[in-house]
């Protein structure tokens, strides 16, 4: 004689699917800020909340002074504005923007080629070599970008060498940005297992051969984002470009605001795109953090 099994309340069967369907989730990947700080309580939200509050009602009476102190002065006149509804102002400001990104595209590429042989330096086995990778980075981080870029402009054509105005630019950014990427490659490098090294060591692989097919892809799939973040930096370097006469969207500001004598609102125009542009990169940088699961 069978036994009857005993039913299964629908309410329970309910809760142990959601329940089996929660454990089943992939698990969100640990940040950063998670691993280091432990999530606010609700006093402390609510701290939180009112400080934001007070921070943003005080930026908006700021803005509102900025602007009442623009109507006083004349600085809101229509003779201010009316030139960015010209085709050709814009049409020249574009054409700034595309020297911008050149430029940021150009110095993006020789800061990661630099870094990454100062990276290779700093992670040497040999004394020697280390010490002047160490050195190299410390020598680019410390010194201030305009620097560079005054050595490129006025040092490096009195011996003889002619360069053309974007590599002015580009060459002495990457510079300043190399240091930077070398330290992020290299956290990415120690990032990797160190057992993962062993092992291939124990199968009679040799260390280069491990650096370039097993550590290397790991170590930049997980600083991406971050040399992602680096080009925030970069583009905002591009700015000098004045300097060595390179028609960047800053320079080409700086011809509008004499053609039509309206410093503020060509220079608010220009800062908005730069923060677009700057926005966008770090939209992207999270973007691939997310989709690689790494964190930032």
């Amino acid at each position: 004689m069978s036994e009857k099994k005993p039913e299964i309340p629908a309410s329970f069967e309910n809760a142990r699917t959601k329940t089996a369907g929660k454990a089943a989730a992939a698990p969100k990947p640990l940040s950063i800020r998670d691993a280091l700080y432990e999530p606010p309580g609700p006093k402390t939200r609510k701290r939180t909340a009112i400080a934001t509050g007070i921070s943003l009602s005080a930026l908006a009476v700021l803005i509102l002074l900025v602007i009442r102190q623009f109507y006083i002065t004349g600085q809101l006149a229509p003779k201010y504005w009316t030139f960015f509804a010209r085709k050709t102002t814009w049409k020249f400001l574009g054409k700034g923007l595309l020297g911008t990104l050149e430029a940021a595209a150009l110095a993006g590429v020789l800061a990661f080629v630099m870094g990454f042989l100062m990276m290779l330096g700093r992670i040497s086995r040999r004394r020697i070599l280390r010490a002047v990778g160490t050195g190299i980075v410390e020598f680019t981080r410390g010194v201030p970008t305009l620097l560079f870029i005054y050595f490129f402009f006025l040092v490096v054509p009195r011996s003889g060498i002619k360069l053309a105005a974007i590599w002015k630019i580009a060459t002495p950014v990457a510079i300043s940005a190399a240091g930077v990427v070398a330290e992020v490659l290299r956290s990415g490098v120690n990032a990797v297992p160190k057992g993962q090294t062993e092992a291939a060591l124990s199968l009679g692989m040799q260390h280069g051969k491990i650096f370039r097919k097993i550590v290397f892809p790991q170590a930049f799939r997980y600083i991406t984002p971050a040399l992602i973040a680096e080009l925030v930096i970069v583009v905002k370097d591009t700015t000098f470009s004045y300097v060595v006469n390179f028609p960047d969207l800053m320079q080409n500001a700086k011809v509008l605001i004499s053609n039509y004598d309206a410093l503020v609102q060509i220079y608010f125009v220009t800062a908005v795109v730069y923060i677009l542009i700057n926005y966008l990169l770090n939209r992207i940088s999270v973007t691939v953090a997310d989709r690689t699961g790494t964190t930032l």
